[in-house]
């Protein structure tokens, strides 16, 4: 019997040909590895048949974070910190150009992905990210300017991280199944920095004020936080746009205009 949480989102993957073809996006072999919501460890079991340098599992489940204690006690290279992800202080976790592995919970994904991308602004403190999501979850995050998914996940998740690989994974493959099909990305921090501002936290805000009303025109939400003059001075932006009509270095050169204004 799979023990699982409704109230953490919990579905446990269980096809191994679907958890190979998650290890194989990246070496593992040598790498200081971490894994968000091992659960029981099957994902966990294949990584370390691979010889990773280090392993890290971060379970919010005290009973399966005690299990995983038990049972991968006498591995020397591996840590369980029993915790909420969220809550964690990654900066003292997470070690240069690890190699971060999760299996997320549908109900935190977004909030999971938003911190390590905080986490990882610049300069990159991991190389790799294979995430698993809900499939109109992660359809969003990678969403191109134009469309119709392109919005707040998509402008901010394209400052750190490049896509290199996606593929879906059918319900079939978990226990308890859930409703829906899931969608595994593999990103690669950037390795050049594209961006002037130095707080992805201020991207944040500026594409919650303007996405506050995804079906209007920008006009008084932008007037809310730029002066007229400012935004004549922009580039490709008009009054009567909608959120989603502004491309990606737009949302950009905004928020370096107002953290220079903010340091003056």
């Amino acid at each position: 019997m799979i023990y699982n949480k409704k109230s953490l989102g919990q579905n446990f993957l269980i096809d191994k040909n679907i958890i190979k073809k998650i290890i194989d996006t990246v070496i593992v072999k040598g790498e200081d590895i971490i894994e968000i919501g091992p659960g029981d460890g099957a994902l966990t079991d294949q990584i370390i048949k691979l010889k990773p340098k280090s392993l890290l599992l971060i379970e919010k489940d005290i009973y399966l974070s005690s299990k995983l204690k038990l049972k991968y006690k006498y591995e020397k290279n591996i840590n369980v910190i029993s915790g909420d992800f969220l809550k964690l202080d990654l900066k003292k976790i997470i070690k240069k150009n690890s190699i971060i592995f999760g299996n997320l919970p549908y109900n935190v994904s977004s909030q999971i992905l938003i911190k390590l991308v905080r986490n990882g602004y610049w300069p990159p403190t991991y190389k790799d990210l294979i995430l698993m999501f809900q499939k109109e979850l992660g359809e969003k995050i990678i969403a191109n300017f134009t469309s119709p998914k392109y919005g707040r996940l998509s402008i901010i998740t394209a400052v750190v991280l490049d896509l290199k690989k996606k593929f879906i994974v059918s319900p079939n493959c978990f226990k308890p199944k859930p409703k829906v099909q899931s969608l595994v990305l593999h990103f690669q921090s950037k390795k050049k920095r594209k961006t002037s501002f130095l707080n992805i936290e201020n991207l944040e805000k500026v594409t919650n004020i303007l996405f506050s009303n995804k079906r209007k025109m920008i006009n008084k939400n932008l007037k809310k936080i730029l002066t007229i003059n400012e935004i004549f001075h922009l580039k490709d932006i008009e009054l009567d746009m909608r959120p989603n009509d502004v491309k990606p270095d737009t949302y950009y050169k905004i928020t370096e205009i107002i953290e220079k204004r903010k340091y003056s």
